[in-house]
Protein backbone atom coordinates (compact mmCIF):
# COMPACT_ATOMS: atom_id res chain seq x y z
CA UNK A 1 0.00 0.00 0.00
CA UNK A 2 1.25 3.52 -0.80
CA UNK A 3 2.21 5.76 2.09
CA UNK A 4 0.40 8.79 0.68
CA UNK A 5 -2.63 8.87 -1.54
CA UNK A 6 -2.98 11.67 -4.06
CA UNK A 7 -5.28 14.45 -2.98
CA UNK A 8 -8.51 14.57 -4.96
CA UNK A 9 -9.48 17.65 -6.93
CA UNK A 10 -12.27 18.29 -4.43
CA UNK A 11 -9.77 17.97 -1.58
CA UNK A 12 -7.42 20.45 -3.23
CA UNK A 13 -10.29 22.88 -3.82
CA UNK A 14 -11.43 22.59 -0.21
CA UNK A 15 -7.88 23.17 1.01
CA UNK A 16 -7.73 26.40 -1.02
CA UNK A 17 -11.21 27.46 0.11
CA UNK A 18 -10.28 26.96 3.76
CA UNK A 19 -7.88 29.90 3.45
CA UNK A 20 -10.14 32.41 1.69
CA UNK A 21 -13.02 32.70 -0.75
CA UNK A 22 -12.22 31.77 -4.36
CA UNK A 23 -14.37 32.18 -7.43
CA UNK A 24 -15.04 29.16 -9.61
CA UNK A 25 -12.83 30.63 -12.36
CA UNK A 26 -9.92 31.06 -9.92
CA UNK A 27 -10.25 27.46 -8.71
CA UNK A 28 -10.35 26.22 -12.31
CA UNK A 29 -7.12 28.10 -13.10
CA UNK A 30 -5.37 26.76 -10.01
CA UNK A 31 -6.52 23.15 -10.29
CA UNK A 32 -6.55 22.47 -14.04
CA UNK A 33 -2.99 21.12 -13.90
CA UNK A 34 -4.14 18.43 -11.41
CA UNK A 35 -7.06 17.21 -13.53
CA UNK A 36 -6.35 13.64 -14.66
CA UNK A 37 -9.48 12.94 -16.68
CA UNK A 38 -11.48 15.46 -18.73
CA UNK A 39 -14.54 16.76 -16.92
CA UNK A 40 -13.38 15.68 -13.45
CA UNK A 41 -12.58 19.26 -12.38
CA UNK A 42 -15.91 20.63 -13.59
CA UNK A 43 -17.74 17.81 -11.78
CA UNK A 44 -15.85 18.45 -8.51
CA UNK A 45 -16.48 22.19 -8.72
CA UNK A 46 -20.17 21.62 -9.54
CA UNK A 47 -20.49 19.53 -6.37
CA UNK A 48 -18.77 22.17 -4.25
CA UNK A 49 -20.93 24.90 -5.76
CA UNK A 50 -24.09 22.87 -5.09
CA UNK A 51 -23.05 22.59 -1.43
CA UNK A 52 -22.35 26.36 -1.32
CA UNK A 53 -18.61 25.98 -0.74
CA UNK A 54 -18.10 28.11 -3.84
CA UNK A 55 -20.25 31.23 -3.64
CA UNK A 56 -19.62 34.15 -6.01
CA UNK A 57 -21.42 36.68 -3.79
CA UNK A 58 -19.20 35.77 -0.83
CA UNK A 59 -16.16 36.31 -3.05
CA UNK A 60 -17.44 39.78 -4.02
CA UNK A 61 -18.25 40.66 -0.39
CA UNK A 62 -14.87 39.40 0.80
CA UNK A 63 -12.90 41.45 -1.73
CA UNK A 64 -14.96 44.58 -1.09
CA UNK A 65 -14.62 44.20 2.68
CA UNK A 66 -10.85 43.56 2.58
CA UNK A 67 -9.88 46.09 -0.09
CA UNK A 68 -12.31 49.02 0.14
CA UNK A 69 -10.62 50.74 3.11
CA UNK A 70 -7.42 51.12 1.06
CA UNK A 71 -8.42 51.10 -2.60
CA UNK A 72 -10.66 53.01 -4.95
CA UNK A 73 -13.53 51.70 -7.00
CA UNK A 74 -11.51 51.21 -10.21
CA UNK A 75 -8.87 49.01 -8.55
CA UNK A 76 -11.50 46.91 -6.80
CA UNK A 77 -13.42 46.51 -10.08
CA UNK A 78 -10.22 45.23 -11.73
CA UNK A 79 -9.65 42.72 -8.93
CA UNK A 80 -13.22 41.44 -9.14
CA UNK A 81 -13.03 41.12 -12.93
CA UNK A 82 -9.70 39.28 -12.66
CA UNK A 83 -11.43 36.70 -10.45
CA UNK A 84 -13.78 35.87 -13.32
CA UNK A 85 -16.94 36.92 -11.51
CA UNK A 86 -20.27 37.63 -13.17
CA UNK A 87 -20.36 41.14 -14.71
CA UNK A 88 -23.67 41.89 -12.93
CA UNK A 89 -22.17 41.10 -9.51
CA UNK A 90 -19.14 43.30 -10.28
CA UNK A 91 -21.37 46.16 -11.47
CA UNK A 92 -23.51 45.93 -8.34
CA UNK A 93 -20.46 46.04 -6.05
CA UNK A 94 -19.01 48.99 -8.00
CA UNK A 95 -22.30 50.91 -7.68
CA UNK A 96 -22.25 50.42 -3.90
CA UNK A 97 -18.59 51.46 -3.67
CA UNK A 98 -19.16 54.67 -5.63
CA UNK A 99 -21.40 56.05 -2.87
CA UNK A 100 -18.50 55.90 -0.37
CA UNK A 101 -15.65 56.75 -2.77
CA UNK A 102 -14.96 60.29 -1.47
CA UNK A 103 -15.06 59.24 2.20
CA UNK A 104 -12.72 56.29 1.57
CA UNK A 105 -10.35 58.47 -0.47
CA UNK A 106 -10.33 61.10 2.28
CA UNK A 107 -9.45 58.47 4.90
CA UNK A 108 -6.59 57.04 2.77
CA UNK A 109 -5.35 60.59 2.09
CA UNK A 110 -5.54 61.52 5.81
CA UNK A 111 -3.51 58.47 6.85
CA UNK A 112 -0.82 59.10 4.24
CA UNK A 113 -0.57 62.91 4.22
CA UNK A 114 -2.87 64.52 6.80
CA UNK A 115 -1.93 68.03 5.70
CA UNK A 116 -3.15 69.88 2.64
CA UNK A 117 -0.65 70.37 -0.20
CA UNK A 118 1.49 73.49 0.10
CA UNK A 119 2.35 73.86 -3.60
CA UNK A 120 1.52 72.47 -7.02
CA UNK A 121 4.18 69.72 -6.82
CA UNK A 122 2.85 68.45 -3.49
CA UNK A 123 -0.72 68.63 -4.80
CA UNK A 124 0.26 66.57 -7.87
CA UNK A 125 2.03 64.03 -5.65
CA UNK A 126 -1.05 63.59 -3.45
CA UNK A 127 -3.32 63.29 -6.48
CA UNK A 128 -1.04 60.68 -8.10
CA UNK A 129 -0.97 58.68 -4.88
CA UNK A 130 -4.76 58.50 -4.74
CA UNK A 131 -4.97 57.74 -8.48
CA UNK A 132 -2.62 54.75 -8.13
CA UNK A 133 -4.90 53.44 -5.41
CA UNK A 134 -7.75 53.43 -7.95
CA UNK A 135 -9.79 56.39 -6.77
CA UNK A 136 -11.70 58.37 -9.41
CA UNK A 137 -10.78 61.86 -10.56
CA UNK A 138 -13.78 63.56 -8.94
CA UNK A 139 -13.09 61.97 -5.56
CA UNK A 140 -9.39 62.88 -5.79
CA UNK A 141 -10.12 66.52 -6.61
CA UNK A 142 -12.65 66.80 -3.78
CA UNK A 143 -10.28 65.28 -1.23
CA UNK A 144 -7.14 67.20 -2.21
CA UNK A 145 -9.04 70.49 -2.70
CA UNK A 146 -11.05 69.88 0.47
CA UNK A 147 -7.86 69.76 2.47
CA UNK A 148 -6.79 73.18 1.22
CA UNK A 149 -10.22 74.77 1.85
CA UNK A 150 -9.50 74.73 5.58
CA UNK A 151 -6.60 77.17 5.13
CA UNK A 152 -8.62 79.77 3.20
Amino acid sequence: MMATTPISLKGRALRLLSGREYSRAELERKLVAHEEEPGALAKALDELQAKDFINEQRVVDSVVHRRSPKLGTQRIRQELQAKGLEPEAVAQAVAQLRSTEVDRAREVWRKKFGDPPTDAAERAKQMRFLATRGFGGDAIRKVVAGGSDEDV
